[in-house]
């Protein structure tokens, strides 16, 4: 068991910080949602689906 860890470290590593970054990028869009914040930094005012995506 020791060994197949110390073979395969670096990939549990990378994984570990790929899995946090994901998870942070789904807890930060998931609270834009509830407040209500756009996902584009425009601005809904120019927006082709202005009035349609949000009420």
């Amino acid at each position: 068991m020791l060994a197949w860890l110390s073979e395969n470290l670096g990939t549990i590593i990378v994984s570990l910080i790929l899995i946090a970054v994901v998870s942070t990028v789904i807890v930060k869009m998931v609270k834009d949602k509830k407040h209500r914040k756009s996902s584009c930094g425009c601005g809904c005012e120019n927006c082709a689906m202005h009035g349609k995506c949000h009420k």
